[in-house]
């Protein structure tokens, strides 16, 4: 992997938030391509219950400043980042008061999903894209965890296409089993829309659940990873369906090798 260019897209990374399957392998997998010699991004959202002091979050002006339009409102991007400790890994912090203030992530004290968890995978779909832009940093590949990063696949090869910096970018999406009950906001395929995205490459978010977000995702995406031992057998059959390169479910031990060796032969090649 050396001197490929890798933007990870990750709704939760150690050492900023607690150990799940995706917080853990959102750190693991750049970790380990970094070692490799790999030139490595990463992007997460700054929720408000990430201690900034502690892990020595500051605001980067010359990224922040722009607005990106949700639903035909303006919302002020603010861009901050950090270091991994030991690690030599930036990563980069999408904010915005209105979205990333609260002290939580996606649902409230009573694990009642928050409801403008919609609008918040746009803005974090569009500002990752819009900081990428003002790097100029052309990623080979961008890797996707998690559902509330999973919009970045559609926004990329819908809204800009017409990017140059990412014509030559593959996405990677690993899936996990990590989901949530229910649906999103009901009118989250209207704001797509309004972004003037095809409702024909969108209309099962008509019903916004997890597996239909990770379906639209698996539509953009020229890879996938099954990022859990056990995922939902709709997802399943989706990804068996795809004919798409698929990288089969890989305990710790056994990812490492079997990563590279995908992107190699599967991504890059």
């Amino acid at each position: 992997m050396k001197d490929k260019r890798i933007l990870y897209v990750s709704s939760e990374v150690v050492p900023y938030l607690p150990e799940t399957e995706i917080s853990s392998m959102s750190f693991e997998a750049p970790r380990l391509v970094n070692q490799q010699g790999g030139q490595i991004r990463i992007f997460m959202p700054r929720y408000g219950n990430i201690n900034e002091r502690r892990h020595q979050l500051h605001e980067v002006i010359r990224l922040s400043g722009i607005n990106l339009v949700i639903n035909d409102l303006d919302m002020p991007l603010i861009i901050k980042v950090a270091s991994i400790p030991k690690e030599r890994i930036q990563v980069y912090f999408i904010d915005n008061d209105e979205y990333f203030k609260r002290k939580a992530t996606l649902t409230d004290e009573d694990g009642k999903l928050f409801s403008d968890n919609d609008e918040r995978a746009i803005f974090f779909a569009k500002g990752v894209i819009e900081t990428v832009k003002k790097l100029n940093w052309s990623p080979d590949v961008i890797h996707v965890h998690g559902w509330l990063a999973s919009l970045l696949p559609l926004y990329l090869k819908e809204y800009y296409k017409d990017e140059p910096l990412f014509n030559e970018s593959k996405i990677v999406t690993s899936i996990y089993n990590q989901s949530f009950n229910n649906s999103l906001n009901k009118d989250m395929l209207n704001k797509i829309k309004f972004d003037n995205i095809n409702e024909g490459a969108v209309n099962v978010l008509e019903e916004p659940t997890y597996n239909n977000l990770m379906k639209v995702a698996v539509d953009y995406s020229d890879a996938l990873i099954e990022g859990s031992e056990s995922i939902p057998e709709d997802l399943k059959s989706y990804l068996e369906a795809s004919n798409k390169p698929v990288l089969e479910y890989k305990n710790k031990d056994e990812f490492g090798e079997a990563y590279t060796t995908f992107l190699n032969t599967n991504v890059l090649s």
